[in-house]
């Protein structure tokens, strides 16, 4: 054990493992963890009004027979944790007497249960057992009021019945107050809460993290997807935890999302479904294809699956098998940019543009074997298959040879033990991943950019700029333990270890890219793009003696928390939990800069100046000043008060820090920029003249399209104009601070139970990582002399470098939230169920975080600390989604869901401010902030009608119409965000362009058989 400073006993990796040693010694003996998809009951016995000792308390699960068993205490108390979700059948024998009672346990849930021999004291629950048609409930569902965390249930019954266009199970998390589930215009989609990015998410399947530790999304595979993370007919229904997770979260600083997978039963069963939609016949065509003509483009989104399930040997042991896939279309628009006056797009540019799509393939595979070797010992064995193939950057100004493919996979394996006997509950996943992203672009030849005489963007020919290679490989052992043997307390601990390889290799242009000025009125029926004479060229190249290029990093993950459930009385519960990770990046820590590049740096006279504000020390390494972020103390504390002691109003709030992960994407870049860098050279052509001096200026030559010939204009001098990226050699972790006060209450309306809660909430996130110009004036200043903003010293590159990009830790999100929510469940005395969520959000960042951009790089300013602070850019301030589901007679389910939200914050660059020295930039005075225009508010209504015909034997069909966007509502996404200058109001600012959110009005029919 190593001593710091202030006597603060910190672990190092050593401790860790021993801990880690101790609790797999643990799992051997009588050890017991409830893990967090798992449910627990707990509450009291009684016998005449008094408490019972020693009662018998059983939960058997009534679908695969799973049995557990406890007695009760001195004081009456019971708690039986681990059960699976599910319905169980709850047996109480005290005193000669006996009650039984059936209930639904949710993922997750702590439910309390009270049972009077004789008897059953109800708790806020919402149904008895029923089958409501095409969706079953089985059991009274217990509500789960006491719980200190912002947290709220997605059902099965609303996974299967709600309308629904992507099968993403992640969809449904933004009937959730908090939650934004993002589906982009490219068909991508991205889960976020609050103000923070994406990358702070966390979900977890079965209890295992599916996070991404290379590239954006928060999870695997979610960064430029379409697909989905896991198949919708696997995934049982889920939990949304806006903040104050308890400790036994981990990689986390923004929401967590804790599902259950479905297993087989005593009975087989089976589902099949078939999905049609986007076909240009079945919806609306968009403002672009309604603006070029209205001809729609090809497209339409099939998918489907099959999922089957039963018992290979009764009681004992269960499969359960699915299988889904996407083959999707989506109608793209190639559309010329701005063209200068008399000037006009030549013929054969012009085919160029127009209608198109691009394509999506998804193949989706799980299965899944459950073992409950007897009462006490439960063994899963579940893998995960992805496979996806995508053309995307097709559209716009860019043409179909311009566009990439992605090529996306993940395997995900977990072998899960569990023990238990009455006090103890252990828990132990060996789990093992792999997951491959792989962009590529589709045409391996020179890329053409044509542009007008501002150099503004026409259009993109020829071969694209993307070649990357990049994913995690490895295997992870966590163990959990619950303790339950204290009257009052429910102690829980774990650790988590993981031995992963990332990797992230990248060349950025694989194509060179070539800019042309577009020539006027130039036919080019008889002239190829070659034959013109491009101004300036901008390629990467190998560096000589360099040899794999793929940045490897095998990092270890460990985790180590306690937590303790403290029930102090019939009243208050006070959680108390405390969480500490530490992740070692031997690429990062051991990297050493090379000796030439410190040599240039040390020797740069412009960073050694009194106005510089950095000192580049801190960003040279020697392989041995960097050292793993020690600091991850995660204080998590919570408590809930229930006013009456009968779960119908009850107060809850929370205090609790949360730390996330750098991603390797970012780290990486100090070497990757050092192995392929890109260059930029001109060419002293006609209109763009250029002083030749064969090293950044050359006299046009066409056996410059050859990639070979473009490597030996810089082969003298390799690092000339080559971007160098650094990392602070003290690189901190981002993480989040959350507070949160609520009240949970059930009111009687109309003789039916509503849920309903309000919480205010506080988050502040910090150190996310934000990459600055290092360069300077010789002067040592950023801005010039006498500037204040503007006229970035992009021209001041290192000595026989380019210009010099460094990283630091730096964004940082405030935000207050209220949180309203009110259900009212399905019943089988009340066949129809309501979800209401608003969300009012006033949030501000120092950097474009929240938004879909996830913005990490700054150069109009030197660093974050003169940046404005300004309201979260994409973050309406007024969000409500509401549902209904209705069960009529005659098989007929109707279910509908609306989503409104007032203007989402745009970016704003506002430089109408005159400025007294006509020398100074234009924007020496301007500032960046969000604004919010009219046209980007968002609503969007769907309605879904699906009929059931049970044919009298076990087989029911099923026929199903989804409508989205009922209204067609025009929901605008791009803008033109630049107000004026110098006093001069732009015309165009703050109108929309052809970008929408997707979808249109649009059908869908689906076809299903469940047996």
């Amino acid at each position: 054990m190593k001593r710091h400073t202030g006597n603060i006993l910190r672990p190092t990796p050593r401790l860790l493992a021993c801990a880690l040693a101790s609790c797999l010694f643990a799992a051997a003996s009588p050890g017991a963890l409830a893990q967090s998809t798992s449910a627990t009951i707990r509450g009291q016995v009684t016998v005449d009004s008094a408490p019972a000792s020693e009662a018998r308390v059983t939960a058997t699960n009534v679908a695969t027979g799973l049995t557990r068993s406890v007695a009760s205490s001195a004081g009456g108390s019971y708690s039986l944790a681990g059960l699976p979700p599910g319905t169980y059948r709850v047996v109480v024998e005290a005193g000669g007497q006996s009650s039984t009672k059936v209930v639904t346990l949710q993922v997750g849930q702590t439910a309390t249960l009270n049972v009077a021999a004789g008897g059953v004291a109800e708790s806020a629950a919402t149904g008895p057992v029923t089958d409501v048609g095409a969706v079953t409930v089985t059991g009274t569902i217990l509500a789960e009021t006491k719980t200190p965390e912002v947290a709220t249930y997605v059902s099965a019954v609303q996974i299967e019945s709600l309308p629904q266009a992507s099968r993403n199970f992640l969809a449904f998390a933004d009937i959730v107050p908090g939650m934004i589930f993002d589906r982009r215009a490219n068909g991508s989609t991205q889960l976020r809460s609050g103000a923070q990015s994406s990358n702070g998410i966390n979900v977890f399947i079965d209890g295992v993290g599916q996070k991404n530790y290379v590239l954006k999304g928060g999870i695997g595979g979610q960064d430029q997807s379409p697909g989905n993370p896991f198949p919708q007919l696997a995934i049982g229904e889920y939990k949304v935890i806006t903040s104050n997770y308890k400790a036994e979260y981990d990689q986390i600083s923004s929401a967590a999302v804790t599902a259950v997978t479905k297993s087989g039963t005593n009975e087989f069963h089976g589902d099949f479904f078939w999905d049609k939609t986007g076909i240009p016949e079945w919806r609306k065509a968009t403002p672009a294809e309604e603006r070029a003509g209205g001809d729609k483009s090809d497209s339409g989104e099939t998918q489907y699956g099959a999922s089957f399930g039963g018992p290979i040997l009764q009681d004992r042991l269960f499969f359960f098998v699915t299988y889904e896939a996407k083959e999707f279309s989506f109608p793209q628009t190639i559309a010329p940019g701005s063209l200068d006056t008399g000037y006009t797009i030549t013929p054969d540019l012009l085919a160029l543009t127009g209608p198109s799509s691009t394509s999506f393939n998804e193949d989706l595979w799980f299965g899944k074997l459950t073992w409950q070797v007897n009462d006490n010992n439960l063994v899963e064995f579940s893998a995960k298959v992805r496979d996806e193939d995508e053309t995307k950057d097709i559209g716009g100004v860019n043409t179909d040879s311009y566009g990439k493919t992605n090529i996306n996979e993940s395997t995900r394996l977990d072998l899960r033990y569990q023990w238990s006997n009455a006090d103890w509950l252990n828990d132990a996943h060996v789990t093992y991943e792999d997951e491959k992203f792989n962009p590529r672009a589709i045409t391996l030849a020179p890329g053409f950019i044509i542009q007008n005489s501002q150099r503004g963007t026409v259009l993109n020919v020829g071969g694209g700029q993307d070649f990357q290679d990049k994913g995690q490989e490895g295997w992870g052992l966590q163990d959990d333990l619950t303790f339950t043997g204290i009257e009052g307390h429910t102690f829980k601990m774990g650790v988590k270890y993981k031995s992963v390889e990332i990797n992230a290799f990248e060349q950025q242009p694989f194509n060179p890219q070539f800019s042309i000025n577009l020539p006027a009125n130039i036919d080019l029926g008889n002239t190829s793009l070659a034959e013109f004479q491009p101004y300036e060229v901008r390629f990467g190249a190998p560096l000589p003696g360099v040899g794999d290029r793929n940045i490897t990093s095998t990092n270890k993950q460990y985790g180590i928390y306690f937590q303790d459930d403290w029930e102090v009385n019939d009243k208050l519960i006070i959680n108390l939990g405390l969480r500490y990770d530490y992740e070692r990046t031997p690429s990062y820590e051991d990297y050493e800069t090379p000796a030439d590049l410190v040599a240039a740096l040390r020797g740069w006279s412009n960073i050694h100046q009194p106005n510089v504000d950095y000192d580049i020390e801190d960003y040279i390494s020697d392989g041995s000043n960097r050292d793993a972020f020690k600091d991850a103390w995660q204080p998590r504390v919570g408590f809930s008060y229930d006013l009456f002691a009968n779960q119908r109003h009850v107060i809850f709030g929370g205090a609790g820090r949360a730390y996330d992960r750098n991603l390797f994407d970012y780290l990486a870049l100090e070497q990757s920029k050092s192995t392929f860098p890109s260059y930029t050279l001109q060419f002293n052509t006609p209109g763009n003249p250029c002083t030749v001096n064969n090293a950044t200026c050359f006299d046009w030559d066409p056996r410059f399209f050859n990639n070979e010939e473009l490597y030996a204009l810089v082969a003298a001098n390799p690092n000339l104009g080559s971007e160098v990226n650094l990392m602070n050699n003290d690189l901190k972790v981002p993480y989040s601070d959350q507070f949160s006060l609520g009240m949970r209450n059930t009111f009687p309306v109309f003789g039916t139970d509503w849920n309903t809660s309000a919480t205010v909430v506080h988050i502040r996130s910090h150190d996310g990582i934000i990459f600055s110009l290092g360069n300077r004036y010789p002067d040592g200043t950023f801005y010039g002399p006498g500037r204040t903003f503007g006229g970035a010293p992009f021209g001041q590159p290192i000595p026989g470098f380019g210009s010099l990009i460094k990283a630091d830790n730096g964004v940082e999100t405030r935000m207050n939230q209220l949180l309203l929510w009110a259900e009212k469940p399905l019943r089988a005395d009340s066949p129809w169920g309501v979800t209401l969520a608003y969300t009012y959000t006033d949030s501000e960042e120092n950097r474009i975080n929240a938004a879909n951009a996830d913005e990490h790089y700054v150069f109009d300013y030197p660093n974050l600390d003169d940046h404005p602070w300004v309201g979260s850019i994409g973050i309406p301030k007024n969000r409500f989604v509401g549902t209904g589901i209705y069960q009529a007679p005659w098989g007929l389910m109707f279910s509908t869901k609306v989503t409104w939200t007032s203007p989402v914050a745009k970016d704003v660059l506002d430089c109408t401010a005159l400025t007294p020295d006509p020398t100074m930039d234009n924007c020496g005075f301007g500032t960046f902030r969000a604004a919010y225009f009219d046209d980007a508010d968002f609503f969007q209504w769907d309605l879904a009608v699906q009929k059931e015909w049970d044919t009298g034997t076990d087989l029911k069909l099923r026929v199903r119409g989804d409508v989205f966007n009922v209204t067609n509502a025009r929901n605008w996404t791009g803008f033109n965000t630049f107000k004026g200058v110098d006093g001069v109001i732009n015309p165009g600012y703050g109108d929309h362009n052809d970008e929408i959110v997707s979808p249109t009005r649009t059908f869908k029919l689906s076809f299903g058989l469940a047996w």
